[in-house]
């Protein structure tokens, strides 16, 4: 998440629903490449999805699950406050600032307002699915 606190706004990042099965706005992200640390991943990801290029961020929550093909998938969430270029969409989505308090009248991808509940809350740190039967997941906010 980048966040302009001057201006109570953040980045969104418009993903469509022709291109992947988590569409709607969410915050930018991306993966780890061979070689790199989290935080250069997070700074490369930012940049090259928003033309951004922020400085210290701050590991803030963790999503996680465990995929019915085994394995864990793990998402590790980034918080940044500074931040310097001009905000450019890219082939990932359309960028946008948005104004943070009006986040849950968006079209957003899933599950992200309890997710943001979780990057917010200095007292929890993971937002865990936990697969149950038929009925799907069960989250967990710690």
């Amino acid at each position: 998440m980048v966040e302009d606190l001057e201006n109570g706004k953040v980045v969104l990042q418009y993903r469509s629903p022709e291109k992947t099965h988590w569409a709607g706005y969410a915050f930018p992200g991306g993966h780890i490449e061979e070689g790199e640390s989290l935080v250069e991943s997070v700074i490369r990801e930012v940049y090259e999805e928003t033309g951004l290029t922020i400085a210290d961020p701050k590991l803030v929550a963790v999503k996680d699950w465990e995929p019915d093909e085994g394995g864990r998938y793990i998402v590790f969430c980034y918080k940044a406050t500074e931040f310097s270029g001009q905000l450019r969409s890219s082939e990932e989505g359309e960028v946008s600032w948005v104004e943070k308090d009006q986040l849950e009248k968006l079209n957003l991808s899933y599950d992200m307002l309890p997710l943001l509940e979780v990057m917010e809350d200095p007292d929890l740190s993971e937002y865990y699915y936990r697969k149950r039967t038929d009925d799907g997941w069960e989250k967990f906010r710690y």
